[in-house]
């Protein structure tokens, strides 16, 4: 059996990123997929521009639309509007695109792909970590990649990422028309979703439509009543959406995401933005921060990954650790912080900052806050 650099468990976004930084530079890189690769991967899909700073290749091909304004409304009434300032602030995509983008140029570059391989076990002998497949296929590698999404259970299995996970119970679908949802302009409704918010942005001919909830989230999230309320506000028949719920690992405190060899990328690493969902942006960064690790160990230059867990605190933890703050006062008291956090003048400017990541929440936390708490 042939012993490769780094396999890499989950081909999303955050693994095809890791897979593509470290094959570009020479290693022997393999993908472990459990699913078919074709399959649709229905998520918000949006993300800010500065993503494009993490890849030598254009993104432009998968861009489906380029969002300049946010509306925001309470209860579908009551709408604010906010101008996103600069050149292609904030994108969206299809997920699949995006994810088979950057396979397609982590394969063009040396990576394997094994799809259906169900990893059903990990074990490490010596230096060696041996990858087994629920049909009995083995890899062997130096090191491995988690980025097998929300529902992986190995951080738990090698004492990675937060030993009590915080989830967001959400929902994700498609519907496939315009509706009437602006050109250029992404929806956040607060009201319709208790502890949360629903989301609509726009695809090229489809619509992406979301919702989370962040706190007392235990239950599942009653998608469907909301989508009667809020899809017909958009033009559609909520008959029309394709989708699905699931329960996605959001931030929860700063935590080791490294091991000997091992590393957590993406939603397994529970970096999802605990206020506003934001995934995809961190689960670039990952990807690309863990690949800068692991190709500096293999060449020997340095001894461990802890600098990943230690990069990934201070580019991302710092400002989730405000923005889980913000995230449980408001959502408390969530139409006084519409009143207070969205609706104040400035408001709408700086949550259009932090989507485009011009500004993190820790720039605006403090002052947040101590309005939700004592203003109301």
């Amino acid at each position: 059996m042939t012993l490769i650099d780094v396999a890499i468990i989950g081909g999303g976004a955050s693994g095809t990123t890791t897979a593509f930084h470290l094959a570009n530079k020479g290693k022997n890189i393999c993908i472990l997929e459990k699913n078919n690769y074709s399959s649709m991967r229905i998520c918000g899909g949006g993300m800010s521009a500065a993503v494009q700073n993490w890849f030598p290749f254009e993104l432009n091909p998968v861009i489906e639309e380029v969002i300049t304004n946010v509306e925001f409304s309470w209860n579908l009434a009551d709408k604010v509007v906010a101008e996103l300032s600069g050149s292609s602030p904030f994108w969206i995509v299809q997920r699949e695109n995006l994810d088979s983008f950057i396979l397609d140029q982590a394969i063009n570059s040396g990576c394997k792909l094994f799809t259906n391989f169900d990893v059903v076990k990990i074990k490490k002998h010596s230096n060696v970590w041996r990858i087994t497949a629920l049909d009995g296929r083995q890899i062997e590698s130096k090191a491995i990649v988690i980025a097998d999404g929300s529902q992986s259970k190995w951080p738990e299995t090698f004492g990675l990422g937060p030993k009590k996970p915080s989830y967001a119970s959400t929902f994700a679908g498609r519907v496939k028309r315009k509706g009437n949802l602006k050109s250029k302009t992404a929806r956040f409704e607060f009201g319709l979703v208790d502890n949360g918010f629903a989301w609509a942005f726009p695809l090229k001919n489809e619509v992406n439509i979301g919702m989370g909830t962040f706190l007392n989230n235990n239950n599942s999230i009653p998608s469907k009543k909301i989508l009667t309320s809020f899809l017909p506000d958009l033009g559609f028949d909520p008959s029309e959406i394709i989708g699905q719920e699931a329960k996605l690992r959001v931030w929860n405190g700063h935590n080791n995401l490294n091991g000997e060899g091992i590393l957590l990328v993406g939603d397994s690493a529970s970096i999802c933005d605990p206020f506003l969902a934001e995934g995809l942006r961190p689960a670039l960064m990952s990807g690309y921060e863990a690949a800068k690790n692991l190709n500096a160990w293999l060449d020997g230059n340095i001894k461990n990954l802890d600098g990943y867990s230690k990069t990934m605190k201070t580019n991302w933890g710092n400002s989730m650790a405000w923005g889980k703050r913000i995230s449980q006062v408001f959502y408390r008291f969530p139409k006084v912080g519409y009143k207070l956090g969205v609706k104040r003048s400035t408001a709408p400017k700086r949550i259009a900052e932090i989507l485009s990541g011009k500004i993190s929440y820790e720039d605006i936390a403090k002052r947040v806050i101590n309005r939700l708490l004592f203003q109301r």
